[in-house]
C-alpha cells in the first residue's frame, strides 16, 4: 500500500473497520496514546486500551544502563580464566579483583547467561581512572553505580530474534548491553512473568520494531496487574532454569554431572566401593534413558508453566481475541531441550542423536576434569582451579580419592596403550569406577556408538576441539603435540 493510499481521520475507528477498499483509517489521537507516537496502523483497540489504562513499567522499577568498560580485553574475563581465590563468587573476599559481570548474552529466559567477570578491584578504580583520562569524569562510563550488586531483572539490549528476561542474583555489576531493572522484592514475580509473556513481545513490536530494546522502551511497557498472580509459576520457572544452567561445567555453580546422579540408591560411590552388598549400578544407557525422560518432563513442565503465564496476562489485558498462550518447544530455553539447543531445522531423530552425543562428551569432559583434579567424584564442585596448585593441594581436600587425580598434571594422548596414565586408559578406569565393571564393555560400546568412533580416536581427533568450543576458545587444559 503506497502512502497516497492512506488517509488519516480524527475519528476513532475500530481496528476491524480500518481497512475499506484501499483505505486504512486511523486516528492521529490514537498514535499519541503510545509512547513515542509510532505510526502503527495495525495497533488494535486492546493494545491502545493497555497504554491508556496500564501503569508504565518505569513507575514500578526504572530500567537502567550499566557500566561501559571501554576496554573489554583488559577489564573482562570468562569466569574460568581466573583463580577462584581472586574471584568474589568463590571467596567473597572484598579485596578480590574479579566480580560477576552481567553482559546480556544469548536468548535465554528466566535464569542464566552468567559467565563473564569484570575487574572491579577497589570499587573499579582502574576503569574509573581510564574514564577520567578519556572523558574527564568517571561517571561518563561508570553509569548507575548505586545499582551495582543489587538483584535485578536483566535482558540483552540487542536481540537477533525475541527479547528474553532473566532473574539476576545479587553481587553482579551490570553492563551497558546487559540492561537491568531493580524491582522491590515483592515485584519480581509480576515484572519477570510479564516481560517473558507473549503479550510483551506484541507490545515491543510496537515500541521497538528494530529489536533494539533500550531502557526507555522497556520502561514504557504498560503494566496491568492480574487479579490473581500465581507466584508459584515464577518460582517454578526460575528454579528449573537455574537447575538447568548449573547442570553444565561451564557454570560457576556447577557441582556434579547429572549423568552421575541417577543411580538406583542414595549410597555414595565410596560406600559402594567399600561395601560389596549394594544394588548393581545401572548401565550408562539405562542411566541416560532415565535422565532423558527427566529432561523431557522438565521441558514439558516449563512449557506448561509458560503457557499458563501467558493466559494470565492475556486475560488481564483483555486480548483473548488477539493472542494465544501457546509456546513452541524451540522457545523453551533449557539447554537440556534439544529443540532450543540445536535449532528447529532438524527432525526428532536427529535432535536425539545430537543430545546423546553431547551428553556423553560432557561425561568425557568431566572425566578428564577428574583426571586433572579440577573435579573429584568424592566432593561436589571445583577442587583445583588456581594457578600453581599441585597434587598436594588436591590430597589435602581429598585424602583418599575413589578416582585419583594425575600426580604430574600431564596426561599422554597417544595412538597406543604405551603408558598406564594415557588418557584412554584413565578414561576406562573412570568408566569402571562410575558405572561398575559388570557393564564396562557394554558401556564403552554405547559411548563409542554415540560418538561415531572408538574412544581413543575421539581423544586424538576431537576432544580438544570440543574442549575449545565448550570454553569459547579459553581452554582449561592445554594441548602440547609433536608429529614425532
Amino acid at each position: 500500500m503506497n502512502l497516497k493510499d492512506k488517509t488519516m481521520s480524527n475519528d476513532s475507528t475500530k481496528a476491524s473497520d480500518n481497512i475499506e477498499k484501499g483505505f486504512f483509517r486511523a486516528s492521529a489521537a490514537d498514535f499519541k496514546k503510545i509512547p513515542g507516537s509510532p505510526i502503527a496502523y495495525w495497533v488494535s483497540d486492546g493494545l491502545k486500551h493497555a497504554f491508556e489504562c496500564g501503569k508504565p513499567l518505569k513507575n514500578i522499577a526504572v530500567p537502567r544502563q550499566g557500566l561501559a568498560t571501554m576496554d573489554n580485553e583488559r577489564f573482562t574475563r570468562l569466569w574460568h580464566e581466573v583463580s577462584t581465590d581472586n574471584s568474589f563468587m568463590f571467596s567473597e573476599n572484598l579485596d578480590c579483583k574479579w566480580y560477576s559481570y552481567n553482559k546480556g548474552g544469548d536468548y535465554r529466559k528466566w535464569y542464566g547467561n552468567q559467565e563473564v567477570l569484570v575487574n572491579w578491584k577497589n570499587s573499579g578504580n582502574e576503569i574509573k581512572q581510564l574514564s577520567i583520562s578519556r572523558y574527564g569524569s568517571a561517571s561518563k562510563r561508570v553509569v548507575n553505580e548505586q545499582s551495582y550488586f543489587l538483584p535485578s531483572v536483566t535482558w540483552s539490549k540487542i536481540s537477533s530474534s525475541k527479547p528474553s528476561f532473566r532473574f539476576q542474583p545479587k553481587n553482579a555489576v551490570f553492563d551497558v548491553a546487559g540492561m537491568s531493572l531493580f524491582p522491590n522484592e515483592g515485584d519480581f514475580p509480576l515484572l519477570l512473568m510479564l516481560l517473558n509473556s507473549t503479550l510483551v513481545l506484541q507490545i515491543l513490536r510496537l515500541l521497538s520494531p528494530t529489536l533494539n530494546f533500550e531502557a526507555g522502551q522497556i520502561g514504557s511497557i504498560p503494566v496491568i496487574e492480574p487479579m490473581k498472580l500465581n507466584a508459584l509459576i515464577y518460582d517454578g520457572l526460575v528454579t528449573v532454569a537455574k537447575s538447568d544452567w548449573n547442570s553444565y561445567e561451564t557454570s560457576w555453580d556447577f557441582t556434579e554431572l547429572p549423568l552421575l546422579n541417577n543411580q538406583p540408591d542414595d549410597v555414595g560411590l565410596r560406600d559402594k566401593a567399600a561395601n560389596p552388598i549394594y544394588p548393581l549400578p545401572l548401565s550408562i544407557k539405562e542411566t541416560y534413558s532415565q535422565l532423558r525422560a527427566h529432561w523431557q518432563e522438565m521441558t514439558l513442565e516449563t512449557q506448561r508453566l509458560e503457557e499458563e503465564n501467558n493466559r494470565i496476562f492475556i486475560d488481564a489485558y483483555g486480548l483473548q481475541d488477539e493472542l494465544t498462550p501457546e509456546v513452541p518447544l524451540k522457545e523453551i530455553t533449557l539447554t537440556c531441550n534439544p529443540h532450543y539447543r540445536y535449532g528447529n531445522n532438524k527432525n526428532a531423530e536427529e535432535l536425539e542423536v545430537l543430545l546423546l552425543a553431547d551428553t556423553l562428551k560432557e561425561f568425557i569432559s568431566y572425566a578428564v576434569g577428574c583426571m586433572f583434579g579440577r573435579y573429584a567424584l568424592d566432593n561436589p564442585g571445583l577442587i583445583l582451579a588456581n594457578q600453581g596448585e599441585t597434587i598436594a593441594d588436591y590430597l589435602k581436600q581429598i585424602p583418599e580419592p575413589i578416582f585419583s587425580a594425575d600426580d604430574d598434571n600431564v596426561i599422554p594422548m597417544l595412538d597406543g596403550d604405551w603408558f598406564t596414565d594415557d588418557v584412554t586408559e584413565r578414561f576406562g578406569q573412570f568408566l569402571k569406577v562410575t558405572f561398575g565393571d559388570v557393564h564396562y564393555e557394554e558401556n564403552l560400546k554405547f559411548i563409542e556408538q554415540a560418538l561415531g568412533k572408538d574412544i581413543r580416536k575421539y581423544f586424538l581427533k576431537d576432544f580438544y576441539t570440543d574442549h575449545l568450543k565448550r570454553y569459547k576458545k579459553r581452554p582449561i587444559y592445554w594441548l602440547f603435540s609433536s608429529p614425532k
